[in-house]
């Protein structure tokens, strides 16, 4: 009697990338870039490192890969105008509106906000591969709003007077995410609106929300 084994299923490089990815999400973001091996993340998904490393090229690679190509590509304003929520018309979108919006899509990546919170800490070290990322992340997340027409106040003045408003929503938005990772747990949405208020105030932006 001949005993058949397991048919050893073959997937596509796709949905290795995704395991891949999947993984190093958790255990990086549990024990940070430095903490973490590559062959922890290969034995998570099941492979051997060489096998992973045809996958990722290498670990700075694969840090690109997560945040670079997952974590910067979503919940983007090009997302927002695709929702079509009020305050996503592309002609004039309401900039608090489009935050509300980013809010509530990081809270239903919690994992992948945590490595990001993880990295950024520790990115204070210029040896660290994404040290450049994160010094240039004001500039680079100006750069990318200021592509957008937003519908502003005309107390405001145009849209080149708001920089300092973009960098507090950034600062804001950091410090409410690390303490919603914490316990006991708050409502990272209801945090934020309390944000909002402080940094889009009544009676100017009353109609711009």
């Amino acid at each position: 009697m001949t005993i058949k084994g397991k048919k050893r299923v073959r997937k596509n490089p796709e949905e290795r990338r995704s395991e891949i990815i999947q993984a190093a999400v958790k255990l990086i973001g549990e024990k940070g870039y430095y903490g973490t091996s590559l062959k922890e993340i290969a034995d998570a998904v099941g492979m051997s490192q060489p096998g992973m490393l045809h996958y990722i090229g290498n670990k700075e690679n694969l840090l690109s890969m997560l945040i670079t190509d997952n974590y910067d590509a979503e919940g983007t304003p090009d997302d927002f105008i695709a929702s079509g929520l009020p305050g996503s018309d592309p002609e004039g979108m309401l900039f608090p509106a489009y935050l509300r919006f980013l809010v509530r899509f990081n809270a239903q990546r919690r994992s992948l906000l945590q490595l990001y919170m993880v990295l950024e800490s520790e990115s204070f070290s210029p040896e660290h591969p994404l040290h450049d990322y994160f010094e240039n992340r004001p500039d680079t997340v100006w750069s990318q709003y200021s592509e957008c027409k937003w519908k502003l106040p005309p107390e405001i003045g145009g849209w080149e007077n708001m920089r300092p408003v973009v960098r507090q929503c950034i600062e804001a938005m950091d410090g409410i995410q690390l303490r919603w990772a914490r316990k006991p747990p708050i409502d990272i949405y209801d945090e934020w609106l309390v944000f909002e208020r402080l940094i889009f105030p009544s009676p100017v932006w009353d109609r711009y929300r």
